[in-house]
């Protein structure tokens, strides 16, 4: 039993088909991509690229995955004399695809801004600048519940804080309320970018990266269609300060992928769980030394997984994971 514990990982990994979106583009850095299914078989995938992470001409990137290709990186947004970061990709019930993204000088300075497309991100609407306050998803997906509802888990870094919040919209984005803050109790500066699951018919649980000094993947549950939250507690996967994504398949496990270390953003992994409670081992994915972080997730109309994570800073890689290199 210990050396199948031991090979269980490399087995279904070696499932997993891996890609890069591209190999090269008009920048030397990338991170922060996101992907979402656009019609059966098609998908787009987003991310920032410049010089470095915080320089002034970091924009917002994207490709278009059809027939088994990727197209070469074109530019989707870009703000004057602002560094770009963090894009979120995501349909309403309403059909339309939406881009978020966040500007600033730092996290601790950052405006949000949105375009969306009605022709599945072919063309775009000018960009909209949103209210102050209001910074749309943080990194991860929202949350499109049957009746149109969007949670989207959003969160603010300031000097002396890292704080969790919920923007929730029931008329397709147009307006907003705000939820929170949800904290840590033993450590402000604690908890950002949730992703937010239904588990069952009455739980709905956000995921939370963590700093080390937690050090593990934080959760907080909502019992009232996410218009309050519990305070954050922990998991039992690590959590080394780095991105995660979470999902909520159609045959009701949860999938979450992160990097399953203390420290470091290497290795980068998949667990599975039945009740968000008991995590299966990881899948890796990566394992080599370097940097793969800033994960993201959906399911794709024929059931399969397909994630995006940032690789070394150099290259955004693509993976389709079938259902069946999941541990049940």
């Amino acid at each position: 039993m210990p050396v199948f514990t031991l090979l269980l990982p490399l087995l279904l990994s070696a499932q997993i088909k891996q890609e890069f979106i591209y190999q090269s583009a008009p920048f030397p850095e990338c991170h922060a991509s996101t992907i979402v299914e656009t019609a059966p078989g098609e998908f787009l995938a987003a991310w920032f690229g410049g010089t470095r992470e915080g320089a002034k001409d970091v924009a917002i990137w994207g490709a278009r995955l059809k027939d088994g290709q990727w197209t070469s990186p074109i530019e989707l947004a870009r703000e004057p004399n602002y560094s770009t970061y963090n894009p979120v990709l995501f349909q309403t019930k309403d059909k339309t695809l939406w881009l978020y993204y966040k500007f600033g000088l730092s996290p601790s300075t950052w405006n949000g801004a949105r375009m969306k497309s009605v022709d599945g991100g072919r063309t775009w609407t000018n960009k909209e600048y949103l209210p102050a306050g209001l910074l749309g998803p943080i990194k991860n997906k929202p949350l499109v519940q049957a009746d149109g509802t969007i949670l989207s888990g959003t969160s603010v870094e300031s000097d002396f804080a890292w704080t969790a919040w919920v923007e929730r919209s029931t008329d397709n984005g147009q307006t907003w309320s705000k939820i929170g803050p949800i904290v840590h109790p033993a450590e402000p500066r604690g908890i950002i970018q949730p992703t937010i699951v239904p588990i069952g018919k009455n739980l709905l649980r956000m995921f939370m990266r963590s700093t080390q000094k937690i050090g593990f993947v934080a959760y907080a549950d909502s019992r009232d269609n996410g218009k309050t939250w519990s305070s954050a507690k922990i998991t039992n996967l690590p959590n080394p300060n780095s991105g995660t994504d979470a999902l909520a398949l159609k045959d009701g496990r949860i999938v979450l992928i992160y990097n399953h270390t203390p420290k470091g953003r290497s290795p980068l992994n998949i667990a599975v769980s039945l009740d968000g409670d008991k995590w299966s081992d990881p899948i890796i994915l990566e394992s080599e030394p370097g940097e793969y972080s800033y994960p993201a997730i959906i399911q794709a109309a024929d059931g399969s997984l397909h994630a995006t994570w940032t690789w070394k800073r150099q290259r955004i890689k693509h993976a389709i994971i079938p259902l069946s290199a999941l541990p049940r």
